[in-house]
C-alpha cells in the first residue's frame, strides 16, 4: 500500500492500548477489529481508515507533528 498512496503499510507504532481493553487504540486510533483485520483489508479500506485516524488525537499523530 505504501507504494501507491505514500503512507506506511500499517499505522501501528508499537503501542497498542487495545490489548489493555481500550475500544480505540491510543497509539494508532484503530478499533480492535481494525487492528485484527488489517492484513485482510483492501487498499481502499485501509485508505479510508487512514483518513479517519489521521484526524484523531493519538500518540502517532502527536509524534508526527513534533
Amino acid at each position: 500500500m505504501s507504494n501507491s498512496t505514500s503512507v506506511p503499510d500499517s499505522p501501528c507504532i508499537g503501542y497498542c492500548s487495545c490489548s489493555l481493553g481500550d475500544a480505540i487504540c491510543k497509539g494508532c486510533g484503530r478499533t480492535q477489529a481494525e487492528v485484527d483485520q488489517w492484513l485482510f483489508y483492501s487498499n481502499e479500506q485501509k485508505l479510508a481508515i487512514w483518513k479517519r485516524i489521521n484526524t484523531l488525537d493519538t500518540i502517532r499523530t502527536r509524534t508526527q507533528h513534533n
